[in-house]
């Protein structure tokens, strides 16, 4: 059972100022699927969940199995796009201490060419060591400079640990499908490769091969997050705002934005989520930050953040608003037991769970903080597993879509990331030549 449930009771809306924009979402909704079958147009993940390439799904499935079965690692190099989405997912639904786990069925699952640091790059090599290995390069132009240098750096360290015909074996692709340099190496060594859809951009990549292949290699199932995805691509795909959830949270994030609250901090009290929030971050970052308009997004994760960061949102600049992604029900949980010292003073919790303790301080938080001129809108969460994951996916990038084409922006492109990498380019002598 899955279901992804939005409460706006606490965000200090009412129903008629989101009602208001009825005929604008509606507009908005229609001009999207038009363009969804447009190949030149970056919507393609609108209908993804049902007109994915089923021949590469099966593919990638295959090629899941046999990296399980010949080795110990599994290296995903990539940056952004290209490895957010997946880690979200791997570290949202596996044992929380994955990699550390002695039993484990599947690959460590480790991820570089997300950062310039040889520290990072040195102490990855040396936690391989002698261990049997896999990597996956992710990078629509393969020049991308991060990823590049990752796997410039392991493509040699495979051959000289393999030869060049075993490495091959073990290193795969996920590329454009005709062009560039990384698929045009790709070609020329035979590597296994995967393609990244030229309608599909990279932060609403989850759901390709992207993804797919490194979530697939950890044992979470990806028929069940596809069928998640498309549960919401059929629950969100009407353009009446009055019974599309979805629309009505993109229509009240840019409400409350019109308001003066210009942060919308993401809330989850499990810590699994922390990557889901990266995810996230830069959807809507990427999505909406430009033409000097946009929510900066944020996120926190409590209880613990309540600890650091819960005096500024409880009483500093009243800016920001909260998304709270409330998971009801969790997948195992602890009951506390009577002390007969009661040294704590904790003995008033006896039988009860923690995960009912931890409900009370999410509620106890969001009224505190409503209190506090902070608006709370809730989206509410079966449970965490594939399904419902595949259908927050989902939920989260249609909202995207719709929140920033109501802020008057394009949520597909992201020119302002051009910007440094001129500047580096420039400061390193690439265009002395």
């Amino acid at each position: 059972m899955s279901y992804i449930k939005l409460d706006l009771e606490k965000s200090g809306l009412k129903k008629e100022e989101i009602m208001k924009y009825r005929d604008k979402v509606a507009e908005i909704h229609n001009e999207l699927y038009e363009k969804s079958d447009d190949e030149k147009e970056f919507v393609g993940w609108l209908k993804l969940p049902t007109n994915y390439d089923k021949e590469e799904f099966e593919r990638i499935k295959k090629c899941a199995e046999r990296i399980k079965e010949n080795s110990d690692i599994f290296l995903v190099i990539g940056i952004g796009g290209s490895y957010l989405g997946a880690r979200a997912v791997i570290e949202a639904l596996t044992n929380t201490f994955y990699n550390m786990l002695p039993n484990r069925k599947t690959p460590q699952i480790l991820f570089v060419g997300n950062n310039m640091s040889p520290n990072y790059l040195n102490d990855l090599i040396e936690l391989i060591g002698n261990k049997d290995l896999s990597i996956n390069v992710i990078s629509k132009s393969g020049t991308t400079t991060e990823p590049a240098m990752a796997f410039r750096i392991f493509r040699e360290f495979m051959e000289n640990k393999y030869g060049i015909d075993e490495a091959r074996k073990r290193i795969y692709v996920t590329t454009d499908k005709e062009k560039g340099a990384l698929k045009k190496l790709a070609t020329e060594e035979e590597y296994e490769t995967f393609v990244i859809p030229d309608n599909v951009g990279g932060r609403y990549s989850v759901l390709t091969a992207v993804g797919l292949l490194p979530i697939a290699v950890s044992g979470v199932s990806i028929d069940e997050l596809m069928k998640g995805a498309r549960k919401a691509q059929n629950k969100y795909c009407e353009s009446d705002l009055k019974y599309n959830e979805c629309y009505q949270y993109a229509v009240a994030r840019n409400i409350l934005y019109k308001n003066k609250k210009m942060i919308e901090l993401l809330v989850s009290y499990e810590p699994k989520m922390q990557f889901v929030s990266e995810w996230w971050k830069q959807l809507y970052g990427e999505s909406e930050g430009k033409e000097g308009k946009g929510i900066f997004p944020a996120s926190v994760m409590f209880t613990t953040d309540l600890h650091s960061l819960g005096q500024y949102i409880q009483e500093g600049e009243r800016d920001l608003f909260e998304t709270v992604v409330n998971i009801e029900n969790t997948a195992t949980d602890i009951t506390i037991k009577k002390d007969a010292d009661n040294v704590d003073g904790l003995n008033f919790l006896a039988d009860k769970t923690m995960s009912y303790v931890c409900k009370k301080a999410m509620e106890g938080t969001i009224e505190a903080h409503v209190s506090g001129n902070v608006p709370n809108i809730l989206i509410n969460m079966n449970k965490l597993d594939e399904e419902n994951l595949g259908e927050l996916i989902y939920f989260f990038e249609l909202a995207c879509a719709m929140s920033g084409r109501i802020l008057g922006v394009n949520p597909f492109n992201q020119p302002g990331v051009e910007a440094y990498k001129h500047n580096m380019f420039k400061l390193l002598g690439k265009f002395d030549n």
